[in-house]
């Protein structure tokens, strides 16, 4: 799942996953309100959660914080994935439970390597 409030980087965000991995699913959400109603009503769950920190509605860290607070949530691996490069926000993901922080790139193609080691260790945890 990726959630982010600008659709052109969810766009290029699926399509790289896609390059990545044909088989990956990508379910996309707009902000943290859309994506905790989405995942509420799913049977099955996403592996990962690539979440923005700046979004309307509800930011990533108040997404974080209630996808930890939920017991059938709270072990699906968040990987923040943002333009923020704050150690503050490195930090205070990570003690509210990120399991990894990514800065977003002007151009994923083809994936970063950051981002496959981003998801073979948040794949691990699992």
């Amino acid at each position: 799942m990726i959630v982010d409030d600008d659709k052109d980087d969810r766009f290029f965000f699926r399509s790289a996953i896609r390059k990545y991995n044909p088989s990956f699913e990508c379910i996309e959400a707009e902000n943290g309100v859309d994506a905790l109603q989405q995942l509420r009503k799913r049977e099955e769950l996403p592996d990962f959660i690539f979440l923005d920190l700046n979004m309307p509605k509800m930011d990533g860290k108040e997404c974080l914080i209630e996808l930890k607070k939920d017991k059938t949530l709270k072990n699906i691996s968040v990987i923040i994935y943002s333009t923020s490069e704050y150690k503050v926000d490195k930090e205070l993901t990570k003690k509210l439970g990120a399991d990894y922080f990514l800065t977003k790139l002007s151009d994923i193609y083809p994936l970063p390597e950051e981002l496959i080691i981003a998801l073979k260790k948040a794949g691990e945890k699992r």
